[in-house]
């Protein structure tokens, strides 16, 4: 078809509209034909997108709206040319996860059983990254739960000897004084088993916030606290880790009443007797029933550990709850009896009370 002269809009098939930018190359001021120095400029604003041309002093026109064929909304940033490629941005980094979501939380928080979580039976299993995963995710309050035995996670790490995760839950601030169904602490365990490197992050989490304060008198049900069980042990490095940490030396038994000298001296361990009476035991401990170490040697025929004690300042005197004394005891044993100084008389076994 043949395109109308001069700028006017013209129609062709199908309602495309000529807009009329080619035809600006023919008037004058075009790219193409340079409007001559003398050629008046257009004074006049463009007309708006989608409006109509009006003589003057006519009203324009009211938009009406576009038929769907006429409709083109194209932003031309796929169309035009730029004279070089855009930087591509990096694409921002992910927010930082707020903790795990309601599904997750339900499989970290999951309870077996026998009433063990998902901490427990990764530590269990010996899984510790697994665990520390888990640690990481959970409030202090899910790792305290104790299963059907009275066990916490902060139990069984000590118990498999696994002391990243101890830490971790030490660090996460649990409560290492929650008791198991034996009235064991961690603690307790660690000197029982033997395990030094959980002993170590256990007392040393004490004294670090969040931390908890740690009773080292605390008993279990059988009335033994931690110096106890690690003086039966023999455990010498564990004894001085809690003596460091603040344990009492002279902590009584809860059954008996006996202190940690005396259960060396019942152990026979010598190198924990003369352990003990270095850091300053005291040597005449009563038990319950009035017996001293000293009364415990002798009475076990243990002339060695006599000694020692003799030699520390034991005094032979002391008597029991049945009047006897640690001379009475080794009656008819030669050797125990040259151990013993002979400062009291006797008649019909009674002490005779020299005056002045």
């Amino acid at each position: 078809m043949a395109r109308p002269a001069g700028g006017e809009c013209w129609e062709g098939e199908d309602g495309q509209c000529d807009s009329g930018i080619e035809s600006l190359r023919s008037l004058p001021g075009g790219r193409d034909n340079p409007a001559p120095a003398d050629t008046p400029t257009l004074t006049e604003p463009p007309t708006p997108a989608g409006e109509t041309p009006t003589a003057a002093g006519e009203s324009p026109a009211p938009c009406e709206p576009a038929t769907p064929s006429e409709e083109r909304l194209d932003s031309s940033y796929g169309s035009g040319a730029l004279p070089e490629a855009l930087p591509t941005a990096e694409p921002p980094p992910p927010p930082p996860p707020d903790g795990p979501n309601r599904r997750q939380l339900e499989a970290l928080t999951y309870v077996s059983e026998d009433g063990d979580t998902l901490v427990h039976l990764a530590i269990i299993h010996c899984v510790p990254d697994v665990a520390l995963c888990c640690i990481a995710q959970l409030p202090r309050e899910l790792l305290e739960i104790q299963n059907d035995l009275f066990q916490t996670p902060l139990h069984l790490a000590v118990y498999l000897e696994q002391p990243s995760v101890v830490q971790a839950l030490i660090h996460k601030g649990v409560n290492p004084g929650l008791q198991d169904r034996n009235g064991n602490t961690p603690l307790h365990l660690a000197c029982e088993q033997q395990r030094l490197r959980c002993a170590q992050q256990l007392l040393q989490g004490t004294t670090e916030p969040p931390g908890h304060l740690q009773d080292l008198q605390l008993q279990n049900w059988q009335g033994l606290a931690c110096l106890h069980i690690s003086t039966l042990k023999g455990n010498i490095q564990m004894m001085s880790l809690l003596l460091q940490s603040g344990a009492n030396i002279d902590v009584r038994e809860g059954t008996s009443g006996k202190t940690p000298l005396h259960m060396a001296v019942e152990c026979h361990n010598r190198s924990a007797v003369q352990f003990l009476l270095h850091n300053g035991a005291y040597v005449d401990a009563q038990m319950y029933n009035g017996c001293t170490p000293l009364h415990l040697a002798v009475g076990r025929k243990d002339a060695a550990i006599a000694a020692i004690l003799s030699h520390s300042g034991a005094d032979t005197l002391l008597r029991n709850m049945e009047n006897e004394t640690a001379q009475d005891l080794a009656d008819g044993n030669d050797d125990l009896l040259a151990l013993l100084p002979f400062d009291d008389l006797k008649i019909s076994g009674k002490p005779v009370v020299c005056s002045e």
